[in-house]
């Protein structure tokens, strides 16, 4: 295959991902499905699974990879349309040396991308800065590679349903947001006792509902009237490709990422005392005090899925978790980010218990945090900013530096990072109280003035 010219900006941290039409095409997902392939053939591996989501485009950009890398001479397996962890279960399934997905994730209907893995390792970083210098020199053309056509739909359910714990009847309320989640959302609650009321279950790459990204709060807000009326204990809810959770208790409060790891942490903690139990570095003071009082070893890493599965990997954890709510189940599971597993885990650790999700919940310590607060800085400046806090605090005690900058305080902590992926600077903040919320701000919108940064009123 010729060399092939990328736009750059579609290479991003831990993926793939561009406007269709516009910085992404067939024929550049071909190209890159052609050099993914050749870099699989050089590290010794043979065969590559490859799904894809609901969006309008990946159909079509499903079959330029697969076009891609049979003429590396590489064999295909063809998964299907269904979520990401559908696809990373057929890696295992197949037994292929690596998966590449065709996604948006939760980004808007004209987006699309590739998520991709390799020898049972996430592909990211400095692999997709080299992909796309391969993808420039291009390659030779070989014998076709065999190609399969082999869905995972049928046995990525039945691998779901097997860690179902039966108890009491639930009543359950599901938004998989028309994404890729739905047609599996479908089949568990076909297959699982209680009573199950679906939303937007159709797939439906326009999402005319609302934006599949449950960790957006206004995203759940059909969710929230659905278990209002319906009288249900929880509700569920998914992003574009099944990777991270939205929860929302039978009051209707949301349970975020961290919450969500240390309810998941009680259950994996009585099978496997003293463990390693990892969340990244947005994560409430909740996660390190009731992980270490549960027996636990608290562990905060970098923020980004790929960077966490890394991580996992080199400690052994059997348990990981993300604030945007991506959990990674190595408890019983492949270790890898599955909103759909989480969800079965949690509604066998629910049918079980003597007390509600709301309860559970209410009895979690308290802190008051910010949300996520976002604001756009220039791509050549964002890392430029964190370098000049980061100098700033040399010395300080309690400053804790992996990714960004987490600053503890009597008052409580705040943390400034770089987006990975967006021309952003990310923070957040979170005390016990009102006014040490208030302090922590002034502290952290100062740091950000001495940098030239104009700070939003947050």
């Amino acid at each position: 295959m010729l060399g092939h010219r990328l736009d750059p900006t579609i290479l991003r941290e831990y993926d793939i991902r561009g406007i269709v039409g516009e910085s992404l095409s067939a024929d550049d997902v071909a190209a890159i499905g052609f050099s993914f392939a050749g870099l699989v053939k050089e590290k010794g591996g043979g065969g590559i699974a490859i799904g894809y989501d609901g969006r309008l485009s990946s159909p079509e950009l499903e079959a330029a990879a697969v076009a891609g890398i049979s003429s590396a001479g590489i064999e295909v397996f063809r998964a299907g349309c269904g979520p990401s962890p559908m696809l990373y279960f057929a890696t295992q399934h197949f037994d292929a040396d690596a998966g590449l997905m065709i996604t948006g994730s939760h980004n808007p209907p004209d987006y699309n991308g590739i998520k991709m893995t390799i020898l049972g390792r996430p592909f990211f970083g400095d692999d997709i800065q080299t992909l796309g210098r391969r993808v420039a020199d291009g390659g030779p053309d070989t014998r076709p590679g065999a190609v399969h056509y082999s869905p995972s739909f049928a046995p990525y359910v039945a691998r779901l349903l097997e860690d179902f714990r039966p108890g009491k009847d639930l009543k359950v309320a599901w938004d998989p947001g028309n994404g890729a989640a739905s047609e599996v959302v479908g089949s568990l609650t076909a297959a699982l006792p209680g009573s199950h009321f679906v939303i937007n279950g159709e797939i439906d790459g326009t999402f005319p509902a609302h934006h599949p990204d449950p960790t957006v709060e206004a995203n759940l807000e059909q969710l929230k009237v659905l278990v209002s009326t319906t009288g249900c204990d929880l509700g569920l809810a998914f992003d574009g490709d099944g990777d991270r959770i939205g929860v929302v208790d039978g009051d209707g409060h949301v349970l975020w990422g961290d919450q969500l790891l240390v309810l998941f942490a009680r259950e994996v903690l009585a099978d496997q005392p003293g463990a390693t139990i990892i969340a990244d570095i947005k994560a409430s003071r909740l996660f390190n005090e009731e992980i270490t009082r549960l027996g636990g070893n608290p562990v905060l890493w970098k923020t980004g899925h790929s960077h966490i599965k890394s991580k996992m990997a080199e400690l052994n954890a059997p348990l990981a978790g993300e604030m945007s709510a991506h959990i990674f189940f190595k408890h019983r599971y492949y270790g890898y980010d599955d909103a759909l597993y989480a969800a079965i885990r949690l509604l066998s650790i629910l049918t079980v218990s003597e007390t509600t999700l709301s309860d559970i919940r209410q009895a979690l310590p308290a802190y008051i945090n910010t949300p996520e607060i976002r604001f756009g800085c220039p791509e050549v400046r964002k890392f430029a900013v964190i370098d000049e806090v980061r100098a700033r605090l040399k010395g300080r005690v309690g400053v804790l530096l992996i990714d960004g900058a987490r600053v503890e305080t009597d008052d409580g902590w705040w943390l400034l990072r770089a987006s990975n992926t967006q021309s952003m600077l990310v923070a957040r903040c979170e005390s016990t109280t009102d006014e040490g919320l208030q302090r922590l701000k002034s502290e952290l919108r100062a740091e950000l003035e001495l940098s030239g940064i104009d700070t939003p009123d947050f």
